[in-house]
């Protein structure tokens, strides 16, 4: 019972506490003393209550524009946006600061942040990857300008991520024409990728997919066309097994080249 009433009188003050917060804020918000709404935002900034802040600074910028406290204003502005994840609108305010104050001592982390608003907003591999693209270049743009950044750990680490995700779209759009069935289109849209990523994780995936493709295709070839194509399924597979010697693919290779062997042994008795 105790305990049920101390639990009662902490919401309770809580709740006094909430609506008295409230009732303040909405105060300073009807102000019209712009001074007492800037030192409010930074404060409310501070505390980590970055809507508050947002709305205040919103409400003052026009009459500070112009005025030494507007470059302060415009930053933490578009960085009140960042904080509650309105990245459109955080990217757009972080573009007008660096076009605003070219000289700032902010320009550098305005750069890096602008660029990972775009991160964010970059969607899953199969969706349209235009914030994905724009985020690389925004963060290509970053790297070349603050080579020395305290930024440049995690701008290469997005980097990375945001160039897999583009990879990985390219892979399964490659492995699409196989799946349809057009193994012409998928040999050669998996030779394009991996010409395009040399360097890229899905290589090995991408070899298995053009091993399958030209397997369907040889095996299903003319007589007079059969016999090379099966060759050169061979050193496919000898290639896939020098680069990959433990391929998660060895299972289905194995028995594909045994029946490969074995359609060009039947050549040999011929």
């Amino acid at each position: 019972m105790k305990n049920k009433k101390l639990k009662s009188t902490f919401v309770l003050i809580v709740l006094v506490i909430f609506f008295c917060s409230c009732n303040d804020f909405q105060k300073i918000l009807n102000s019209k003393d712009n001074n007492l709404k800037y030192k409010a935002a930074e404060t409310y900034y501070n505390n980590g209550e970055y809507r508050r802040a947002n709305r205040l600074l919103e409400q003052i910028m026009p009459s500070y524009r112009g005025k030494p406290q507007s470059e302060r204003i415009i930053f933490f502005y578009a960085d009140s946006y960042l904080k509650t994840k309105n990245y459109y609108l955080a990217a757009y305010q972080f573009e007008n600061f660096i076009n605003s104050y070219p000289k700032s001592q902010k320009l550098e982390e305005a750069y890096f942040f602008e660029a990972k608003c775009y991160y964010f907003l970059s969607p899953q591999f199969s969706l349209d990857q235009d914030d994905t693209i724009t985020s690389l270049e925004k963060l290509q743009i970053f790297i070349n300008n603050y080579p020395n950044s305290k930024f440049m750990g995690e701008a290469n680490v997005l980097v990375s991520e945001l160039q897999t995700k583009l990879e990985r779209k390219d892979y399964e759009i490659s492995k699409q024409y196989y799946t349809i069935r057009d193994y012409k289109s998928a040999l050669k849209s998996i030779d394009n990728f991996i010409a395009n990523h040399p360097g890229t994780s899905f290589r090995e995936g991408a070899l298995y997919y053009k091993f399958l493709s030209a397997y369907e295709i040889a095996i299903n070839s003319i007589i007079n066309k059969q016999k090379e194509r099966l060759e050169e399924l061979v050193i496919l597979h000898d290639n896939i097994l020098r680069y990959y010697p433990e391929t998660i693919y060895s299972e289905d290779l194995q028995k594909k080249i045994i029946n490969v062997n074995n359609l060009l042994n039947n050549f040999k008795k011929t």
